[in-house]
């Protein structure tokens, strides 16, 4: 089967530790967040994956220099300018010569879902597109559904207002489409599939769902890619990867505590990193604290972090205390 995975956005909402690494080429517990991705995708019956690429093309080819990822074949369709969701998916889909059911993912999402079992969902009710749910305590920041017991959605609503959405019900990410659900996108124009597309096949009573409660996460946002990381040391994955990778150096009497620490970067001696992802090249000085952050970048010797996301050309001076900032701003 074949899947397009959208990574052609620009990673705004990870600044700045996407302003030289696209967000899906971001290391979780060790690896990369595609790579982890694509596996779910081969693990549910996915043999050839078209990665729809925008932002930064040339990370993701010089990552799989044979083509593939795993046991999955690659092949790149590199937009010429921005063409929104659905947009996207339709110049993948031609490029790739896409003419049977095929998936659709957003590749910064990692979910447990069993991706056979979304498409076998979409095979018992001949629908045109399936879609997975995921029920959320706040859903006003996603595309939310009303649908039938028998899966049928009725509505799709992208981010309603606060109050007004008919379930809690979002789009989790995922879906399967028939090829007729290309035909539906103007060619070359940016198009949403969430406010566009999905509407009009709902309208025509062949867009359905299937609601789980696996795991998943939207790794898009710091908060949220912190977590990612963590979950996979924290035991609450099926998976639990070692929080301080072999090719770290660690210094004796520097404490490291529920965190991520990625092969090539320096923890030196009287540090304390907690909740909190070190990734390859950086450097946390002696004495530092950094709390509940994410670092590309060198922190110097007593400095102080809390809540704060620090890129890979950045240098945090000694001393310095930082609380709830970005470095580089923007």
């Amino acid at each position: 089967m074949h899947a397009v995975v959208l990574v052609g956005g620009f990673g705004t909402r990870l600044r700045p530790l996407t302003n030289t690494v696209p967000k899906s080429m971001l290391p979780v517990a060790h690896v990369p967040l595609i790579v982890r991705h694509i596996g779910q995708l081969e693990r549910g019956g996915v043999d050839h994956v078209t990665l729809a690429l925008g932002f930064l093309p040339e990370p993701f080819v010089e990552a799989f220099p044979d083509g593939r990822c795993g046991g999955v074949r690659l092949d790149y369709a590199i937009e010429p300018e921005p063409l929104d969701t659905a947009g996207a998916v339709r110049f993948a889909a031609e490029h790739a010569g896409i003419d049977e059911t095929f998936v659709v993912t957003n590749g910064d999402v990692l979910t447990d879902l069993s991706i056979a079992e979304l498409v076998a969902t979409h095979r018992r009710h001949d629908a045109e597109a399936t879609i997975h749910l995921i029920a959320v305590d706040d859903p006003s920041a996603f595309g939310v559904v009303e649908r039938e017991p028998s899966g049928r959605i009725v509505r799709f609503v992208e981010k309603p207002a606060p109050g007004t959405e008919p379930s809690n019900l979002v789009n989790a990410g995922t879906y399967v489409l028939e090829p007729s659900v290309l035909a539906r996108i103007p060619q070359g124009t940016p198009t949403s599939i969430e406010r566009v597309t999905f509407p009009a096949v709902a309208a025509d009573g062949r867009f359905y769902s299937l609601a789980t409660d696996d795991y998943w996460i939207d790794a898009g946002r710091p908060e949220l890619y912190l977590q990612a990381n963590l979950d996979l040391v924290n035991g609450r994955r099926d998976e639990v990867c070692e929080p301080i990778a072999a090719g770290a150096v660690v210094a004796p009497d520097a404490v490291v505590d529920d965190s991520v620490v990625c092969a090539g970067a320096r923890i030196e001696a009287g540090a304390r990193v907690t909740r909190s992802v070190v990734l390859p090249a950086a450097r946390v000085g002696p004495g530092a604290v950094v709390q509940d952050s994410i670092v590309a970048g060198t922190i110097g010797a007593g400095a102080e972090l809390v809540r704060t996301v620090v890129g890979a050309d950045a240098k945090i001076a000694d001393g310095e205390q930082l609380r709830d900032a970005r470095v580089p701003v923007g």
